[in-house]
């Protein structure tokens, strides 16, 4: 038995908000996701190499978090949404390098067992964010990640969601109003927390772990995860 997980369910919240990369599982899913598709070439290699030139540019602190993580998405304009779906399927079952933090996922279970509306939000592309919630029972409709406008089919660079900052509230009010529970771990998510009646710090972050204990916010570090 975990005890946070069972602190958490004890509050019987009825809607709950997870930001995913960092939060659920170790890593970026949508930065290795990036990264994986460009050395396999999926995307064309004149488009990888602007891709890579451009992440380094956002490493380097000359683009901002929005714009990358639309890029990311907007880059498959002119793919088959059916063939990313497929990719991105094959990538988080087989080449995820991050590793899922069990009790999260057991909390996420449990609480949708007890009849939560449980969402899932995030900056990373949707097709990953979605094939990643295949582990823990989260709907495709459930999703709130970046995600770009669809032609029969047929992926276009219209960006028409980017839940990051305070686009992760701004999503969440669209479709629930109101978050009993919200997880996280980076200042990306720090709107989410602050919409939430219980607000909760998941492996944060340094410069979040800071703002959480400032707010005394509930912090936890899942099994496995190195403590500050």
């Amino acid at each position: 038995m975990n005890s946070f997980v069972e602190s958490v369910l004890q509050l019987k919240p009825n809607v709950a908000a997870f930001d995913c990369d960092g939060t659920l599982w170790s890593g970026d899913a949508g930065e290795s996701f990036f990264s994986w598709e460009i050395d396999r070439g999926i995307v064309p290699r004149s488009l990888g190499q602007q891709m890579r030139a451009r992440y380094a540019e956002y490493k380097a602190g000359r683009v901002s978090e929005d714009e990358m993580c639309g890029e990311m998405v907007t880059m498959h304009g002119g793919m088959l949404e059916a063939d990313v779906v497929r990719i991105a399927a094959e990538f988080f079952e087989h080449s995820f390098p991050g590793t899922i933090f069990l009790e999260m996922r057991d909390l996420v279970k449990r609480l949708l067992a007890a009849g939560c509306d449980v969402w899932a939000v995030s900056s990373s592309n949707e097709w990953v964010i979605r094939a990643a919630m295949k582990q823990f029972g989260i709907a495709m409709d459930h999703v709130l990640a970046a995600a770009v406008a669809i032609d029969d089919g047929v992926i276009t660079n219209h960006l028409s969601r980017m839940p990051s900052g305070p686009g992760k509230p701004q999503a969440l009010r669209e479709v629930v109003g109101t978050v009993d529970a919200a997880f996280g771990n980076s200042r990306w998510d720090t709107e989410m927390l602050e919409m939430a009646t219980h607000p909760f710090a998941i492996n944060p972050n340094a410069d979040f772990l800071l703002t959480a204990r400032g707010r005394n916010w509930t912090v936890y570090f899942p099994d496995g995860v190195r403590r500050e």
